[in-house]
């Protein structure tokens, strides 16, 4: 069975690599085994780029989507050419994840394709809306993409993952800022916020679910980045790169972790568990909402969040 085992990369998280057998209890692990079924959204660029390449590298058939652009088309050329079972085990397909049409399109594509799905990885984002004075179609579109294309992409796909028998996974990619709610850009964390409960839920949910126990059951998981280059964006010293994260996601889905909180830079790992215990504690200790981030409170929030 081929498992995780250290990458050539060093950084905070371990990097890990899908190359020798390493032994897990719920055995997670084999659904990275060469020659499954990935399909990963939002794949041209950043995290769902670098898990594409990896994931076709090291063996995996791989079902790229993204709306149409030179650089998805430069995404599938990159991970075609990695690609340990040749590039015919890189497929890609045109997809705007808020349309559940092209999300069953989706899934026809990738069932013609490999014949089954072993692993979904419901990436794709987008950060526009930002303010209250933005645009309301920007918010509808955010809260389309960011939320409905990852609820999309469980409904259509999940039977499917059911059908396997084998195991199989669902990670939906969630944000610290739909944790610790900073403000600045609150639809793009409303968004996010309500991607956590929803994926919170659907692991309850198959957990529980008699028909889907054991070492062939599906899992849900939440992946959730830190300060992350993405997307076009200059790469600044504090900032991980998309490789670290899909680190983290793969070693992870190995040990059948649900929340996959990733540090980067300048937050370590502490420094989160900290930012995350303040913001519910707002709650329970009737502070003002933010209180980070409040006049009466932001000097002891820095003091005991850092």
């Amino acid at each position: 069975m081929t498992g995780l085992k250290k990458a050539s990369n060093n950084n905070a998280a371990g990097g890990f690599s899908i190359e020798e057998n390493v032994e897990s209890d719920m055995n997670r692990e084999s659904i990275l085994r060469s020659g499954n079924v990935a399909v990963i959204t939002g794949a041209a660029l950043g995290i769902g780029r670098a898990l594409a390449i990896r994931l076709a590298g090291e063996g995996m058939s791989v079902v790229m989507a993204d709306l149409q652009s030179g650089d998805f088309a430069e995404a599938v050329d990159a991970a075609k050419s990695v690609a340990a079972k040749g590039p015919e085990s890189v497929v890609s397909v045109v997809t705007d994840v808020s349309d559940s049409g092209q999300v069953e399109n989706l899934k026809t594509a990738a069932l013609d394709a490999f014949g089954k799905v072993d692993f979904l990885i419901n990436n794709a984002v987008t950060r526009i809306g930002r303010g209250f004075d933005a645009d309301l179609a920007e918010w509808r579109r955010a809260i389309d993409i960011n939320f409905w294309g990852p609820v999309y992409g469980v409904d259509v796909f999940l039977p499917t993952l059911l059908e396997n028998p084998g195991p199989a996974a669902i990670v939906n990619v969630a944000s610290k800022q739909g944790i610790t709610n900073p403000p600045g850009h609150p639809i793009y964390n409303v968004s996010k916020s309500a991607l956590k409960t929803y994926t919170e839920a659907l692991q309850h949910e198959l957990r529980n679910n008699p028909d889907n126990q054991g070492d062939s059951s599906v899992t849900a998981h939440l992946l959730v980045p830190g300060w992350t280059t993405t997307g076009k964006s200059e790469h600044k010293p504090g900032a991980w790169m998309p490789d670290q994260v899909v680190d983290v996601l793969l070693a992870g889905i190995a040990a059948d972790r649900f929340y996959m909180v990733c540090p980067d830079n300048e937050v370590s790992t502490e420094m989160d568990k900290k930012r995350i215990l303040w913001a519910a504690q707002d709650i329970t200790e009737d502070r003002p909402p933010l209180s980070r981030w409040h006049p009466d409170f932001a000097d002891i929030a820095k003091s005991e969040c850092s």
